[in-house]
């Protein structure tokens, strides 16, 4: 993946920075277009993986809409290009601002995830003359059998609505004057690998929408939400995720009825594998059982090691060495769980060693903050 030609670009850049290859994006947004287009299916970009202008607007070329989850998002995904009659807006905690902001730009719909909130919305709908077009978020009851942290379609996960008080909201929705219920929608988590989980939403849709009938509802619109993971471990040997197996299963065992639309949400998919944390080695440190690899990138330029425990592969892209050792690759923020990984295996690594942390294009510069004041790291492009 790294030319001699880019990393000579990389020594004279000043680190940690994340690089991006938008050949690979593009490639990715190809895929999934051709494998959406095959049934017709709609598209939204999860802004909240990756919000760069540059990403946004070249994801916004490809005619996909946005999905968002603040009231910010919304708005840079409007000024980046999306069409607001494209954005979907989900969250358990919409402000009040974040919902007028919205209304104002008469988004697409709504995803609610109480009746409480969908009270709220209809409130400031009719103080604004507006009519809100909104889907139920419902809570499926799915083990996506991922991390924890981002498994989000269990009963007891603070999102959508249980589907036991199906049958209430709706009636509690009916009578709102300012609200437009058009869809129903659903989100069981990130990075699955199993299409086992899809399958087992597509059944419970395919209920969802019987009892939905029996109340007397047709919906036009059903979110099937995002999720789909990607190859942490060989992002050159599975750069691009299997977008058209997913979309197939899902066309298979989904019941959808004449007039429909099914949407999803997909941004891990999209541009984990085209970015790239670029770090700079600063120095090598003996311990009594391992040896350290401190680099100048901290858990304020890429939380997830720290947060979630997760994986990124790290490879050591200007070290000559055929021999390797084992590293314990921490970042210089004065807090213990600032590390990378331990036990890695790496080409003996020098001070001055750049060190690639790949897959890092979600969930990486999004996350970025400015902890013990360190500068944010800056983004370049390259095609």
């Amino acid at each position: 993946m790294f030319t001699k030609e880019l990393i000579s670009k990389f020594e004279t850049t000043p680190t940690p920075f994340y690089y991006y290859d938008l050949s690979l994006l593009r490639r990715t947004l190809d895929t999934l277009f051709k494998a959406a287009s095959k049934y017709g299916y709609k598209i939204h970009y999860a802004v909240k993986a990756n919000a760069n202008p540059e990403i946004l607007k070249t994801i916004c070329e490809y005619g996909f809409g946005a999905d968002c989850v603040s009231g910010n998002e919304v708005l840079k995904a409007i000024e980046c290009g999306f069409s607001p009659s494209k954005v979907v807006f989900a969250g358990v905690g919409k402000s009040d601002k974040e919902i007028n902001d919205a209304l104002a730009h008469d988004i697409f719909c709504f995803n609610c995830e109480s009746i409480q909130e969908i009270q709220v919305i209809n409130q400031l709908a009719s103080q604004s003359g507006k009519i809100a077009r909104i889907a139920l978020r419902l809570n499926p009851g799915i083990d996506a059998h991922t991390n924890k942290c981002i498994n989000t379609g269990l009963e007891d996960s603070k999102f959508g609505i249980n589907f036991n008080y199906l049958e209430d909201v709706v009636k509690e929705v009916m009578v709102l004057k300012n609200i437009n219920l058009v869809g129903i929608h659903f989100h069981i988590g990130s990075q699955i690998l199993d299409l086992e989980p899809y399958r087992l939403l597509c059944q419970r849709s395919n209920e969802m929408q019987q009892k939905l009938q029996l109340l007397g509802l047709n919906l036009p619109e059903i979110n099937l939400g995002g999720g789909l993971g990607v190859d942490y471990y060989n992002p050159d040997q599975n750069p691009i995720p299997d977008f058209e197996n997913l979309l197939d299963t899902i066309h298979q065992n989904l019941d959808v009825r004449e007039g429909q639309k099914v949407h999803f949400e997909f941004g891990r998919a999209v541009v984990a594998q085209c970015g790239t944390m670029i770090a700079r080695t600063l120095y090598t440190k003996p311990a009594s059982k391992t040896t350290f690899a401190i680099v100048d990138a901290g858990f304020n330029d890429l939380i997830r090691p720290a947060l979630y425990g997760s994986y990124h592969k790290i490879e050591n892209i200007t070290s000559t060495s055929n021999e390797t050792e084992t590293y314990d690759v921490v970042g210089p923020i004065c807090e213990s769980t600032d590390v990378f990984a331990q036990g890695y295996k790496l080409p003996v690594t020098q001070r001055g060693d750049l060190i690639a942390f790949r897959s890092a294009g979600a969930y990486g510069e999004i996350m970025a903050s400015r902890y013990n004041l360190r500068d944010l790291a800056k983004a370049y492009f390259f095609e």
